[in-house]
């Protein structure tokens, strides 16, 4: 692992001194520093560009079992790693619980042998001849440099999704890790030391970083995980140069609690949607539909589950740790107290916790008697609140699910066949849980609809944001076709609309 307290940057195999600004990294559990971050240069990252295209000239040729084999040495070397450290520091740079950190960290390997075997698998296709004599065939082959912009929350495992699927498909990547996950990001670049010299890199900074290679000649696709905002910004900035990209831009997750939910489970399947990582998760459960029927039982089942939560550093014994800056935790203060100004009522939590002035902890907070007018039910809150709306109905709470400029994820807690079924039909979302939110499976896409992003990670389609095709005619018998220049003379018409003889 890198010394904390040096600015650097990482061009496989090897750790590089920046010669940039270095930048504080503050606990945002303590307020101390525990090191600096690099800001790397222009000129460095003009380097690091062309290293990359030079490593990727040479990894497209490499053949599909070698390929293979290489990823699948990585994803031993990951499997075998001590990452202790690497997720202590992850929990010190965010706030993340330390058995969340070393979690993630431990799902990594898995992707890059998924995405191993299935780039060695498929290959192309070969499609029905319009014609006899003739092999008509598609082929895909990587973009070039992909360029991946990751989010704090879960800073290692996005990375993996993405560089994964690109590696696989041919590509060499660039990594712009998040500001605040910079150090555990660099400390895990270890892992692609096998990789051939030069084609994975890892430049650290800010958004201007992140600009400069999405408009960069010397990259041809981007992966970005974050706000509506940024990614649009993203997007926008791809699209200009005909960049594919996935984007990855967050949501305001809804559940369903219908009048068959199983009560027990539906209240502790809440909390851990609400309340995982201090609400910190793209996928989050933010806000709640309850049919009116169990609604109070609900709402003192998950008053109890949420009760049972500790909160504190993500290095002690602790479910809820710090939100990951000041400025997180202020917007969470001004959606709640929007929300009461409104007439909803604070169930639990809604403040600062008494014991924890110093950093930026709140309390898992539940809301009842939620409406429409509230701003909770139409920003991103990405904090530990969930937004308790009373309805009559299952229709009722599929419309109000619906309701949301944010399609990401959506869960539905229900006994009854006939309504999960419904649920999955007719919600607006990209992923539908029911009974178990929040899963993941690499060999599904995961991603979402309306303003939460485009494209897919993970899955077969993960894996084609990162490759193109291309349409192979190949006649194994030259023959001149009957449609070729020049035309017979009996294929025209005289002034009369009649045919030549």
């Amino acid at each position: 692992m890198p010394d904390i307290h040096t600015p650097c940057y990482f061009l496989t195999p090897e750790f590089h001194v920046s010669a940039g600004q270095g930048e504080r990294v503050v606990d945002p559990a303590t307020l101390e520093d525990i090191g600096t971050r690099a800001t790397v240069t222009p000129e460095e990252i003009e380097t690091v560009l062309d290293k990359v295209n030079q490593a990727q000239s040479a990894w497209k040729a490499v053949d599909a079992k070698t390929r293979a084999k290489i990823l699948h040495t990585l994803a031993n070397r990951i499997d075998a790693a001590d990452f202790t450290e690497c997720a202590i520091l992850m929990s010190r740079e965010m706030g993340k619980p330390y058995p969340e950190a070393i979690g993630e960290i431990a799902n990594c390997a898995p992707i890059f042998r998924y995405y191993a075997e299935m780039a060695r698998d498929d290959a192309g296709k070969v499609a029905g001849t319009t014609q006899a004599g003739s092999l008509q065939f598609a082929k895909y082959e990587p973009l070039g440099v992909s360029v991946h912009i990751m989010p704090f929350n879960f800073p290692i495992l996005l990375m993996c999704w993405t560089v994964a699927a690109s590696l696989a498909a041919g590509n060499g990547c660039v990594i712009k890790p998040a500001e605040a996950t910079t150090l555990s990001t660099l400390a895990f670049m270890e892992m692609f030391a096998d990789l051939p010299a030069g084609l994975v890199a890892c430049l650290p900074g800010g958004a201007d970083v992140g600009k400069a290679l999405v408009a960069s000649r010397k990259t041809h696709a981007v992966a970005f995980t974050g706000s509506v905002a940024a990614g649009q910004a993203v997007a926008a900035a791809a699209a200009s140069m005909m960049k594919p990209s996935v984007i990855e831009a967050g949501g305001s997750d809804p559940m369903i609690i219908t009048a068959h939910a199983p009560i027990e489970v539906a209240a502790a399947g809440a909390v851990t949607g609400a309340f995982h990582m201090s609400g910190q998760v793209c996928t989050s459960t933010e806000r709640l539909y309850v049919v009116d029927d169990v609604h109070d039982a609900f709402v003192e089942a998950f008053k109890a589950e949420t009760l049972r939560l500790r909160i504190g550093n993500g290095l002690d014994k602790s479910e809820i740790g710090p939100l990951v800056s000041k400025a997180a935790r202020d917007k969470v203060e001004r959606l709640v107290a929007d929300a009461v100004a409104k007439g909803a009522r604070v169930v639990c939590g809604g403040r600062v916790p008494p014991e924890r002035t110093v950093g930026w902890f709140y309390e898992p907070t539940i809301l009842t008697g939620c409406t429409a007018d509230m701003d909770i039910l139409h920003e991103e809150c990405f904090g530990p609140v969930a937004a308790i709306v009373r309805v009559p109905d299952f229709d009722a709470a599929v419309a109000g699910a619906n309701a949301s400029e944010f399609g990401l994820g959506a869960s539905v807690f229900t006994t009854s066949l006939e309504e999960a079924h419904e649920a999955h039909e007719r919600l607006e979302a990209g992923m539908v849980w029911i009974n178990n939110p929040m899963i993941d499976n690499d060999a599904l896409p995961f991603g979402g609809w309306k303003n939460s992003g485009q494209g897919r990670e993970l899955g077969r389609m993960g894996l084609d944001t990162f490759r193109r095709s291309k349409m192979v005619i190949l006649d194994h018998k030259p023959v001149r076709q009957d449609w070729w220049y020049p035309y017979p003379d009996d294929w025209f018409l005289d002034a009369g609309g009649r045919k030549i003889s």
